[in-house]
């Protein structure tokens, strides 16, 4: 007699049957047993560590956290956390594990079910991994993720703060630890572009402020109880500058420029001596501006601060809010391509055919070595990089790029030009120079090979900013931004036709940096090529990047010699020659692409969602004379 197949529920009734017959144990018990020894894993793991929004009791307030605490020397610091924090990563990785385990049990489970099926043993073992498995899916997957998207939903990326406690005095004697200076986000509200700073102050602000000295004042800024803004209303403009200079220096001191600022006159007049032979003929006075100081903002995992000498209203207060937004994202992260200043002599010759014979000869390699010698035999840290020459009819323009080190360059690359048009007038007698400068440089003019070769630093700058982050501080949503910028910056500028305009108005920050750091303010032309993009993410952020191909910067000479521009720079950290030729002179063409990148956030926020006219008449524009 042929007996029935056996099917997966007489399977599954058996198994059921053999955990009845069990001695001293019943189904109902094991799957409790089960659930249980599953729920006081994940207590035990979860409870590891203090619970992440415990980062938010301070005060109960996601803002607090962005407060920096006040600075002090006395007692050496180091780097703690006030409550112990959940130990997340293993978590995820015990997701993986189960769901690997589980993945695997059905597939050896499949690649054999008949014999599986024919032994209760066998389907016990694999019943027992399967309810396992699926208790930890509905109870507990995912729990790793579900708090870490807390965390994204917070106005603040926690990972910039620095929570700091002083150490105890017998441990004084150990070793110190290396800690990197970052400092959280600018916690002042952008005048010009957050609504609440049309709010009154803080009742909680002293009624007694004016009666306190100015450091006890800049006490208060640098610990927010008193917001930077607000000093102008709540003391007059003389005072308030006087204390924001002792709050800014605070944080200098911090990362170890304390005093970068002594000689930013404020109130003195300037020094003449410095500037005759320099910087001006027929002295009769000098024209102040105003220098306010924007960020912090992250730059390349540093914490800078960037000086904005500017008359127009809401610009530093703009490009601080871009400083925080990146700042509470990824950072900017900055890269140079190319580094070299140009110039390009205009020589003729009496025949198209001399002047072609001069391309030809230039072109090859053994006779640019000629070149390359006689032009670094004029300066000590010139580099002659490439010589291009170009031809029109009896004209020959040679393009020759230079690196300078921490200098602009124009004065060395253009001595250097002189040589090169002696070594060729050995070869070729009939030369004759017209220009020492022929256009093709290009020098403080729009000009496509700029755009496209690159003059100077060529950078690039990128960062990430988190979805909640455009909405808490941009006031603004990430396909709105995309889609204002991919309109106005790209197809309104190709539109009009412009040569690297493609952005919003990255020349107001390069200029505004280029004054405070003693740049040549007429190189903003060139220096300002910028083409702005943004996309959104696959996680729904906003990534942003501004290329600028031909930034034009220099530590040393001309201007940057000057006390208060000097001072400028020391602020940011590169005052004269760096560690290393044309270190200081790249990382001031980081901090212009930074400051750009800034700018050009803030203000495609404030278009996105059509608050700048509204911002501008609010706060740049001063009260009516009585």
């Amino acid at each position: 007699m042929t007996s029935e197949p056996t099917t997966i529920g007489m399977r599954i009734d058996a198994v059921i049957a053999s955990l009845e017959s069990l001695p001293h144990s019943n189904p109902e018990i094991l799957y409790a047993s089960l659930i249980g020894a599953s729920l006081m894993f994940s207590f035990l793991v979860i409870n590891s560590g203090g619970s992440s929004m415990a980062l938010l009791t301070d005060g109960g307030d996601a803002d607090s956290l962005n407060k920096p605490k006040k600075i002090s020397k006395a007692k050496p610091m180091a780097l703690s956390s006030d409550e112990p924090q959940p130990k997340w990563h293993i978590l995820r990785l015990t997701n993986y594990i189960v769901t690997f385990g589980f993945l695997l049990s059905v597939l050896k489970f499949a690649s054999n079910a008949t014999t599986y099926l024919d032994d209760s043993t066998s389907l016990l073992q694999f019943l027992i991994i399967w309810s396992f498995s699926l208790c930890y899916f509905f109870g507990f997957f995912g729990i790793s993720f579900v708090e870490l998207d807390e965390l994204e939903c917070e106005p603040q990326n926690h990972q910039h703060q620095m929570i700091r406690k002083p150490m105890p005095a017998k441990e004084s004697a150990a070793p110190p630890v290396k800690v990197v200076k970052m400092h959280p986000p600018a916690s002042s509200a952008p005048v010009c572009t957050d609504p609440t700073s049309f709010k009154k102050p803080s009742s909680s602000i002293p009624t007694n402020i004016k009666e306190l000295s100015n450091s006890e004042i800049a006490s208060l800024v640098v610990q927010d109880k008193v917001k930077d803004h607000q000093l102008e209303k709540l003391l007059d403009p003389h005072r308030a500058v006087e204390v924001r200079r002792l709050k800014v220096d605070l944080q200098l001191d911090s990362l170890g420029r304390g005093g970068a600022l002594a000689e930013l006159p404020h109130k003195h007049d300037l020094d003449y001596k410095r500037v005759l032979g320099a910087n001006c003929e027929i002295v009769v006075g000098y024209i102040p501006i105003p220098v306010g100081m924007a960020g912090p903002i992250t730059l390349n995992g540093e914490s800078i601060y960037i000086p904005m000498a500017t008359t127009e209203g809401c610009l530093v207060a703009s490009t601080n809010r871009g400083c925080k937004a990146i700042t509470q994202g990824s950072g900017a992260v900055s890269s140079i391509l190319r580094d070299g200043i140009t110039r390009a002599p205009c020589v003729r010759l009496p025949s198209a055919k001399e002047a072609s014979d001069v391309f030809l000869w230039i072109e090859r390699p053994e006779n640019f070595k000629k070149l390359k010698e006689v032009f670094e035999s004029t300066t000590s840290f010139g580099k002659l990089i490439e010589a291009r020459p170009s031809v029109a009819g009896k004209n020959v323009y040679i393009r020759l790029r230079c690196f300078a080190g921490d200098a602009m360059g124009m004065n060395m690359i253009s001595k250097g030009s002189l040589a090169v048009i002696e070594c060729l007038r050995q070869v070729f007698p009939n030369i004759s120079l017209v220009a020492l400068s022929g256009n093709m440089c290009t020098d403080k003019k729009a000009a496509a090979i700029n755009w496209i070769e690159g003059r100077g630093k060529s950078v690039v700058i990128e960062a990430t900013i988190p979805k909640n982050v455009v909405r808490s501080t941009l006031k603004t949503s990430v396909p709105a931004i995309v889609e204002a910028n991919v309109n106005k910056n790209l197809i309104g500028s190709a539109m009009a036709g412009v040569v690297g305009g493609f952005n919003a108005h990255a020349s107001n920050n390069v200029t505004a940096v280029f004054l405070a750091t003693g740049q040549d303010p007429a190189q903003n032309v060139e220096s300002a090529n910028c083409i702005t993009l943004m996309e959104e993410t696959q996680e729904g952020d906003l990534w942003i990047s501004c290329t600028m191909p031909s930034i034009e910067v220099g530590t040393v000479g001309g201007g940057t010699g000057l006390p208060a521009q000097a001072a400028c720079l020391k602020a940011i950290g590169v005052k004269g020659g760096g560690e290393n030729p044309g270190d200081n002179a790249k990382q001031l063409a980081h901090v212009v692409a930074a400051a750009t990148m800034a700018g050009e956030l803030s203000l495609m926020a404030a278009l996105a969602s059509n608050s700048l006219v509204a911002a501008h008449m609010a706060h740049n524009r001063k009260p009516a004379s009585k």
